[in-house]
């Protein structure tokens, strides 16, 4: 089974008509500013899976700063997950810097509406880095409804890029250690996080976090995965494209020529988030 863990998907009048939407967040305008920058619907994600041979896809939502906005996104998610439930899993998007109160009253709605975790938060992009209260009541409906919680990491190095942000690994680091009790994905592998496990004290804040592989080869050589096997695990690395930034099909195909074992290959292809999203316990 494949399983790719970190997708996006939009509502199709965001598609038809992104320019209303630019001007009323400022994160959206930084990453689809660029009529390049594709956008995708369920349907286009599908089609997507079936070129790729993907089984299944973790469908992120957007980090809005206006919580309706969140609440129109995760409709369209939560909807599609329904109609596609063996292929489609909703993560779903929240803006707790708004009102921590509403955004853990639209958690507790979207567990109750299918919804297996929340993403992709964007802390720094939503106002909320190193405010981890404004978490609190979303990070009790995940402890006590056992779901995830999928945030966006970037590098301290490097190139800049659209939605780079500067959720770095030290904020990283705080923000699961003032929750260690929930499961996370950092994104992007964990904007470098994961390599500083060789720090005793950080392995073990890192106890329960995942990290996921969109668009690493925009980022990193292929040798990462090796620096990955050796501080935190490849148990704890999942496979995702990012699509549509990056697409599905040759995603898979550079994830199956990385120089690991094929057990290792076919852990971050599918076994590892098999595992996190209970698929064998049924859905």
């Amino acid at each position: 089974m494949i399983i790719d863990f970190h997708v996006h998907v939009f509502p199709p009048e965001i598609k038809a008509d992104r320019s209303r939407w630019l001007a009323s967040d400022a994160t959206f305008a930084e990453l689809y500013q660029s009529p390049k920058a594709r956008i995708a619907t369920a349907e286009d994600l599908l089609h997507s899976m079936d070129t790729a041979s993907i089984d299944v896809s973790v469908m992120q939502g957007f980090a809005w700063t206006d919580p309706e906005a969140c609440r129109r996104h995760n409709d369209v998610l939560l909807e599609a997950a329904t109609r596609y439930p063996d292929r489609l899993v909703a993560y779903c998007t929240l803006s707790p810097s708004t009102s921590a109160e509403a955004a853990g009253d639209e958690a507790e709605r979207c567990v109750a509406a299918g919804g297996r975790g929340f993403g992709e938060l964007r802390p720094d992009g939503q106002g909320y880095s190193g405010r981890w209260e404004c978490l609190a009541k979303v990070a009790f409906v995940a402890g006590t409804s056992g779901t995830p919680l999928l945030v966006h990491a970037s590098e301290p190095v490097g190139h800049l890029y659209p939605g780079k942000g500067a959720m770095y690994p030290a904020e990283l680091l705080a923000l699961v250690r003032h929750f260690p009790g929930l499961t996370w994905v950092l994104a992007h592998l964990g904007g470098g996080l994961p390599f500083y496990a060789a720090m005793p004290e950080v392995r073990a804040a890192l106890r329960n976090v995942f990290v996921d592989t969109a668009a690493w080869p925009l980022l990193y050589r292929p040798q990462v995965f090796a620096a990955l096997s050796e501080t935190i695990g490849i148990e704890r690395v999942l496979f995702a494209s990012d699509f549509p930034l990056q697409a599905q099909r040759p995603s898979v195909e550079r994830m199956q020529q990385l120089p690991l074992d094929a057990t290792a290959i076919e852990a971050i292809l599918g076994g590892n988030a098999g595992a996190l999203l209970r698929l064998g316990d049924g859905r």
